[in-house]
């Protein structure tokens, strides 16, 4: 079944409706979920100025796969502490928003093609709960996640961002959480920024607002770059499907981008429908 002919058969569950923003939130240390920052005090602003979706699909940098995209359809999903070693307060957090079954299974029929498959088990990580806390604090709107296929090359998030991008049309809020930059392994307490960093991040930048997202999803002219910036490309990836369920009219904002910890930039990003 194509694209169109699936989106199509959404129209049951869902009527049309002005085109929904994408958002990609930098999400950062577990940390910002509890304590007032810059990030969580930008997010909480974000969440005002939203419209109020009948849903939200959350691609997080957290919930990997591999040579499949799964697809949560979970009816309560529960929130998983997805970290170590952090103050208690942090694991007593819970975001008790309702799924979106029926939804999530024609999402399951739309990304076909991407391998997807039902899932009960997964529910809300930290790289979706974290943000969603401050973006829509009631937790009174439905959410579920979709996972990244570690198993595929940059462009194929892209390709999933495009397959998505119609649910804009039936009041779905996509959201990506991750990091355009996230190398752990340099992070240092009250670092400044490093080089790679800045320069992997101003690159990202500059190829967005250009809509070059070719450039930004081949390895090979990212080069060395890009290895530095990601070691592993968990969180680069859900920048990509934000990117990809993008359309050339689309009204571009960037938010909070600064480089935290000296090696994670904490740079956001929102598509307005022009």
């Amino acid at each position: 079944m194509s694209v169109a002919r699936q989106l199509e058969n959404l129209k049951d569950s869902l009527a049309r409706t002005e085109r929904m923003p994408l958002v990609f939130l930098g999400h950062g240390s577990p940390m910002n979920a509890i304590e007032d920052t810059a990030y969580s005090r930008a997010w909480a602003e974000l969440g005002h100025s939203l419209p109020r979706p009948r849903a939200i699909l959350v691609v997080s940098a957290h919930w990997m796969t591999r040579e499949t995209t799964l697809v949560d359809v979970s009816a309560v999903p529960r929130t998983i502490h997805d970290f170590y070693g952090f103050p208690e307060p942090l694991y007593q957090e819970r975001y008790p928003a309702p799924g979106a079954p029926d939804l999530a299974r024609e999402v399951t029929t739309l990304l076909a093609s991407h391998h997807a498959q039902e899932d009960d088990t997964w529910g809300l990580d930290h790289g979706a709960w974290a943000v969603l806390k401050f973006l829509y604090p009631e937790a009174d709107v439905p959410v579920f996640q979709v996972s990244i296929d570690m198993g595929r090359d940059l462009d194929y998030q892209l390709s999933v961002g495009r397959a998505l991008s119609g649910l804009r049309d039936r009041g779905v809020l996509v959201l990506g959480s991750g990091n355009v930059v996230h190398n752990l392994r340099a992070m240092r307490p009250r670092a400044a920024p490093l080089d790679f960093a800045l320069e992997f991040d101003a690159l990202f930048a500059d190829r967005l607002t250009d809509r070059d997202f070719a450039s930004l999803s081949n390895r090979e002219k990212l080069g060395t770059l890009l290895t530095t910036a990601h070691p592993t490309v968990d969180h680069y990836l859900p920048a990509l499907t934000i990117a990809g369920a993008s359309g050339a009219k689309d009204d571009l904002t960037f938010m909070t981008d600064a480089i935290d910890l000296g090696s994670v930039s904490m740079r956001s990003f929102v598509f307005h429908a022009a």
